[in-house]
């Protein structure tokens, strides 16, 4: 009796094992069709990812090209204004402070009376009042 207890008793724990191993190839199975599903598709992906990144690197090798024109075109610009100041703004000081020198001149040489009125286009402009002074 013992001996039948000892057979059935392996006969159950191989019938698990059985079940167990037999789980466990379609678990594996599946485990299989997955990653060969994700290698079909990550494959295309991946080559897509390539294209765009090197029509990114295009892209930004030209705007690199933009950036430098644009620096260049820049730092020509304010040499231009420099160069133009340097030209044109001391003359233009003194051709300016030469009409003002013109202009305070002549109205030192011929005075006007302050309360006497002035025309100007065809119109009379009161002159300037000067301020009354206190009476002590």
């Amino acid at each position: 009796m013992a001996g039948l207890l000892v057979a059935v008793f392996w006969a159950i724990l191989v019938s698990f094992l059985a079940v167990a191993l037999y789980r466990l190839a379609q678990t594996l199975r599946a485990a299989t069709r997955l990653v060969t599903s994700v290698t079909e598709q990550a494959v295309p992906l991946l080559g897509e990812a390539s294209v765009t990144v090197r029509s990114a690197q295009t892209q930004l090798a030209r705007v690199d090209a933009i950036a430098s024109d644009v620096q260049e075109v820049t730092s020509n610009a304010s040499a231009l204004s420099s160069t133009v100041s340097t030209a044109f703004g001391g003359p233009l000081v003194k051709v300016a402070a030469f009409g003002y020198g013109v202009r305070q001149a002549l109205g030192r040489r011929n005075p006007r009376n302050a309360d006497s009125p002035r025309t100007t286009r065809g119109r009379t402009v009161p002159g300037a009042r000067r301020p009354r002074r206190k009476r002590s």
